[in-house]
């Protein structure tokens, strides 16, 4: 393995924890300039709001595809260690799907609801991955955390972001027509304007567990995370990030998503958030490889022989 741009090398009980758990933080894999150029990139996010910056709830601010126009994040995408890092622990070649940012400014800290993201993007495999890294010190009260093992459950719950159906009644009608037909719910034009509460919520999904009125039934699994951390978990798995605890600093944080091979496109009625801009010129239909639209989604790491 490679690890030119690496702080030090992964091991192998790293790799195999986020097999067993679904999720792993890499203690200090990140030089500090990687560190400065992610602030760098969130600052000029946050800055700079597009048709793709929105929330669940204010203060908390989440920015999709932010790597599109930010060219210090799209720099960091493209060479920063983070696509070896992910494609090291899968041990096979990794392509770049989306990312996102989530700015929560100093004061009391907002926290993000218990969810999965498979349900919220149309695409499906085991090999989906989060890379989420920080630009400032995040405690255990304030950062990410997860069901241990909850990535093997085998089922997708509904997202907690939507419309009710019921609100809507003949919009969800034709939401259901369109799915049933075969199109993709939400178009490229969202990549203009776009907000959590433009689509309907699933009824054909499970709700998610109370996990949080009853912590004490679930193996919850959460770290101290410091600039220079890389924390990984799967695509599949239920996790969410605390709040109520006070920082004297902002936490800004950036998550990227990289799919391994066997990810394959797969419209979802339960979709949330856009495809990438360039994928609708392919038209994808159901169990396409993410391979298929190299324009799209190019090798960003492979091992070597």
């Amino acid at each position: 393995m490679s690890t030119s741009g690496l702080n030090r090398e992964i091991t192998a009980q790293e790799k195999h924890d986020f097999h067993r758990d679904g999720a792993v933080l890499l203690k200090g894999v990140l030089a500090s300039h990687w560190n400065a150029l992610l602030e760098e990139g969130l600052e000029f996010t946050q800055a700079n709001p597009d048709g793709m910056s929105a929330g669940v709830a204010m203060p908390l601010r989440i920015d999709q595809f932010p790597a599109s126009h930010s060219p210090c994040l799209d720099q960091l995408m493209k060479t920063s260690p983070i696509a070896e890092i992910v494609g090291s622990v899968l041990e096979a070649p990794v392509r770049f799907y989306m990312d996102q940012m989530f700015y929560k400014p100093a004061g009391k800290v907002f926290p993000s609801a218990w969810h999965q993201d498979t349900s919220y993007y149309n695409i499906d495999g085991h090999q989906l991955v989060r890379a989420w890294v920080c630009a400032d010190p995040a405690p255990r009260d304030v950062s990410i955390e997860v069901i241990r093992g909850s990535h093997r459950w085998n089922v997708t719950y509904r997202p907690p972001v939507g419309l009710d159906p019921k609100a809507d009644p003949e919009g969800a009608a034709k939401l259901e027509q369109a799915h049933a037909a075969g199109e993709i719910l939400i178009g490229r034009e969202a990549h203009e304007q776009w907000t959590y509460f433009d689509s309907f919520l699933d009824p054909s999904l499970p709700v998610l567990p109370d996990i949080e009125g009853h912590r004490e039934s679930f193996e919850i699994l959460g770290w101290e995370y410091e600039p220079g951390d890389v924390l990984l978990f799967h695509g599949h798995i239920l996790h969410s990030a605390r709040g109520g605890a006070t920082l004297p600093h902002p936490r800004r944080a950036h998550a990227s998503l990289w799919a391994g091979p066997d990810v394959q496109y797969l419209r979802r009625r339960s979709q949330a958030i856009p495809d990438p801009l360039k994928l609708y010129d392919h038209h994808p239909q159901d169990g396409q490889p993410l391979s298929e639209f190299p324009e799209v989604f190019p090798v960003a790491w492979a091992p070597t022989a």
